[in-house]
């Protein structure tokens, strides 16, 4: 028979936000850029505290906390998550770059590799674009390779905050898998 954790146990396991503070996070950062929806900016920082991101980019016109939208799907990962403002994407890829980011976009393009099939390099920093027209080109242009979810039903795309998801748990996991065979 399977149990169900209760609220409590659940919670009982998972880190305050002092040990989350001090805990060693995943060499991957994100840029997210000039994305609309504040709820989709919620449900991407709880992503973020979930993946164990080291921090989270908003970039453009992306709003940033507090604002009772965000909070709304954020449930308080706003606070565990460390996050900074840049007024282009581009500016924060090139501090990244600096410092031996490989800049990675999820974006269809004519270069893009499955994310299940490509390789990360870390530390490295996903871009994801806004719910319509994507990554812009210019902030394209900047990125050293660009990857994709596939798809197999009519529509091209999943929603941004989804993707992400996606994107960003199979890096992370790309990584955990790699550091574990090394050590």
């Amino acid at each position: 028979m399977i149990r169900k954790l209760t609220f409590q146990e659940i919670t009982s396991l998972r880190p305050n936000l002092d040990e989350i503070s001090a805990k060693t996070r995943v060499p991957v950062s994100v840029i997210i850029e000039n994305i609309r929806s504040l709820y989709n900016v919620g449900s991407m920082f709880r992503t973020s505290d979930g993946a164990g991101i080291e921090k989270l980019f908003i970039c453009g016109y992306t709003a940033c906390p507090p604002r009772r939208e965000i909070d709304k799907t954020a449930l308080g990962s706003t606070e565990s998550v460390p996050w900074e403002w840049r007024r282009s994407a581009k500016e924060a890829i090139d501090e990244l770059k600096a410092k031996g980011y490989t800049i990675v976009a999820l974006e269809h393009t004519d270069k893009s590799m499955s994310v299940w099939e490509a390789p990360f390099h870390f530390p490295l920093c996903l871009v994801v674009g806004n719910e319509v027209e994507g990554v812009n080109q210019e902030t394209l242009d900047a990125c050293d390779e660009a990857i994709e979810i596939p798809m197999y039903g009519i529509k091209q795309s999943l929603n941004v905050a989804v993707a992400y998801g996606i994107g960003v748990y199979s890096i992370v996991e790309r990584y955990v898998a790699t550091t574990r065979n090394q050590g």
